[in-house]
């Protein structure tokens, strides 16, 4: 896989670290998911790149991104997605989110219409009931407990990784985001990611209505939805009664489901199904 450029960029006061895999045509800006970095989208970059210019972030308090002591909120990172682009120069582009990403990429969308050409929700950015919710914590419950924990190296972090049912089949796209995801500390590694921070986040995400923005979403919007759960059967982000209405309220969306991969594998292997759909979108 081709490796990214890396750099750092303003965000609204923070510094946010930004990954970018050069392309020819349309510039797509990533958006990862709670506990995830920028390089969750290495492996689509490699189906996307160089037809398409990627750039993806490392949310504030994720990655190499500054990681102030409060302000984790979906408003924040819609100011850090605008200041970046501002930076950057960048009028539009195509917002590609995945899970909380998604979220974070359909409200910038509507509450900035004139700074989105395209939107792509990558399981993620429905409006899920009290009950499912609660099932999709406990499904990636596992992924946060590894968060504030030392680990006596890099060996034993990974190994603890791969007995996570979720993260089959294990791949080198696995070792090099989990690489990325660590720093050096007294005793040996751990996460860079703060569990206070991810606290804090999940905290204001629950006070957020996400259908309060599909009508107001102006983008083309292709959603692209998982059909497998994390640890169980019912704990898929995108329930088909969900993904309708989805597709009823946002103005110009279609969906693509994608048969037999969960929430992670959606993003981290590769997949011709979801990458044609994604070139087709962004061709139309």
């Amino acid at each position: 896989m081709t490796e990214p450029t890396m750099k750092k960029i303003p965000g609204d006061g923070v510094q946010i670290q930004l990954a970018e895999w050069e392309g020819e045509d349309k510039t797509i800006l990533c958006v990862h998911g709670i506990t995830a970095n920028c390089r969750c989208w290495d492996v689509m970059a490699h189906a996307l790149s160089p037809a398409h210019r990627l750039l993806a972030m490392d949310l504030r308090g994720r990655g190499l991104s500054d990681k102030p002591d409060t302000g984790y909120s979906i408003a924040h990172h819609l100011n850090d997605i605008r200041a970046v682009l501002d930076d950057l120069g960048l009028e539009k582009v195509v917002l590609m989110g995945h899970s909380l990403g998604a979220f974070i990429s359909l409200t910038f969308a509507a509450t900035f219409p004139d700074r989105v050409e395209r939107i792509i929700l990558v399981d993620g950015g429905g409006k899920l009931s009290e009950e499912q919710m609660a099932r999709v914590f406990a499904g990636i419950k596992p992924s946060l407990d590894r968060l504030g924990k030392v680990f006596p190296s890099f060996e034993a972090y990974i190994d603890m990784m791969k007995q996570a049912p979720f993260l089959h089949p294990w791949s080198e796209a696995f070792d090099i985001y989990y690489q990325y995801e660590v720093e050096e500390v007294e005793g040996g590694i751990r996460p860079r990611s703060r569990p206070e921070h991810i606290q804090e986040e999940a905290q204001n995400l629950g006070k957020v209505n996400v259908a309060d923005f599909y009508d107001k979403i102006q983008a083309p919007t292709l959603i692209l939805r998982a059909t497998d759960g994390l640890l169980a059967d019912d704990d898929i982000l995108l329930p088909e009664p969900v993904v309708e209405r989805m597709v009823k309220e946002i103005p110009d969306a279609r969906v693509q489901t994608i048969e037999g991969v969960n929430h992670y594998m959606i993003v981290f292997q590769p997949n011709e199904t979801r990458d044609q759909a994604i070139l087709d979108f962004l061709g139309g």
